[in-house]
């Protein structure tokens, strides 16, 4: 019999996987979608739409999928969830019209709900104190969004686009064959009293939900609508090709996926709020450098002539602050989901539900954002404007909420214990 310890790994190897894999399959009209946009002649906002749409899908799911698997563990409900999307997955590949890619990718958009299951399924296995790496490791799983930048890009050049959903429903099939068998079932998992999805809602009058939906909706959504967006952004700005494009966002999409693992075990060391605090400010300032257009300038000097220079943000200075977002975003939603794991033990699948559908509703308006603002003001970098808005309202929020607990101190789990001690009796 497969000891405790053993069943950990596995289970966390097997839901890290499969994660991956559905959160490839979620970001795959980022990419297919350049081509389709193309031949279909779609606008910025059109290509956003098409590329949001499955994110909406999914963050919806996520609140009812958390709930169920509170009550029927997460085993059966991920892999229900994979085989549910294996058939609109395959048939994107015959869509000819924008309506059917629109339907297609509001099914194929349900392979995002498998966060708030995984996430869940994850976090029982482990002791609380080993939590937050655990989840880490397995949010981890958001590099499915770079695994789709190198594979997608490659595959629409050589074979055309069709071939990418035909390859991902493949894909998805083996992945929810391999999940069943390395995965266990631990009916200790399981609520025993399976409460009302009325009284578990009851959680929503808790304001500090709301407060880490915000901070959700930026390090998660942030990224998935930046991630939709980059190889457009890289195209149309600095005149990439599509696989060149898809490369280089790719400094943005893997590090930011591996190193929530790292954002796991910071979060463990130094409490949920040092670390998600540092993240936000870090982002903020690179996206103020992002955000700056390319401008010229025309000065009338003293004798009546002009000088005129340009400035615009370069490749490399642009990569480079763009890579700092997306670190500060990876350790952020490791951080964001210690602080549930601390303070929401009990129906931890339902608030991750919760956090996790605000956070994939950020990821689905943003792209949708991103593109009416380039096709209202014609300013590429309005999109980092947009982010930059975003990240200041979370630390202002963060700073008037918890602003009166010291900065290492900010956790219940991590606040130094007191002991009051007698005073000696007078002789």
């Amino acid at each position: 019999m497969a000891s405790s310890r053993f069943k950990q790994f596995s289970v966390l190897t097997a839901n890290t996987f499969a994660f991956t894999m559905c959160f490839m399959v979620w970001t795959m009209f980022g990419e297919i979608g350049v081509p389709i946009a193309e031949t279909l002649g779609l606008s910025d906002t059109q290509f956003g739409v098409l590329a949001a749409l499955p994110i909406l899908t999914g963050s919806l799911v996520r609140l009812p999928l958390g709930a169920l698997t509170d009550r029927y563990g997460g085993r059966p409900v991920f892999m229900l969830l994979m085989l549910a999307t294996v058939p609109a997955i395959w048939a994107v590949q015959f869509a000819t019209q924008y309506w059917q890619l629109l339907v297609l990718g509001t099914v194929v958009g349900l392979a995002g709900g498998g966060f708030s299951v995984g996430i869940t399924h994850t976090a029982k296995w482990f002791e609380r104190d080993r939590q937050g790496l655990a989840m880490g490791i397995f949010g981890a799983g958001n590099a499915g969004a770079a695994v789709t930048k190198y594979i997608a890009p490659t595959v629409i050049i050589v074979l055309g686009w069709q071939a990418v959903p035909n390859l991902y429903a493949a894909i998805m099939l083996i992945t929810a064959l391999i999940f069943w068998f390395f995965t266990f079932t631990n009916p200790v998992h399981r609520q025993q009293e399976r409460p009302a999805l009325r009284d578990q809602l009851r959680v929503l009058n808790d304001p500090r939900v709301w407060k880490y939906c915000q901070y959700y909706s930026v390090v998660f959504g942030g990224y998935v609508g930046v991630s939709l967006w980059l190889t457009r952004y890289y195209m149309q700005e600095y005149g990439m090709g599509i696989q060149l494009a898809a490369l280089v966002a790719t400094i943005f999409v893997l590090p930011s996926g591996v190193i929530r693992a790292f954002g796991g075990w910071l979060s463990d060391r130094f409490g949920a709020h040092a670390v998600t605090w540092s993240c936000m400010w870090a982002s903020l300032v690179a996206l103020f450098v992002m955000s700056y257009p390319h401008t010229h300038y025309a000065i009338q000097t003293v004798d009546g002539s002009r000088m005129e220079f340009s400035f615009g943000v370069p490749i490399w200075l642009f990569t480079l602050a763009l890579f700092v977002v997306g670190i500060a975003w990876g350790i952020g939603k490791a951080s964001v989901f210690k602080y549930l794991s601390n303070e929401y033990d009990h129906n931890l699948g339902l608030v991750s539900g919760i956090v996790g559908l605000a956070g994939g509703m950020g990821g689905f308006l943003l792209p949708i954002m991103f593109g009416a603002l380039v096709d209202i003001t014609g300013i590429a970098t309005s999109v980092w404007m947009l982010c930059f808005g975003v990240t200041l309202v979370s630390i202002v929020w963060m700073w008037w909420s918890e602003r009166r607990v010291p900065l290492l101190t900010r956790d219940r789990y991590h606040q130094p214990a007191v002991i009051d001690t007698p005073a000696p009796q007078q002789a």
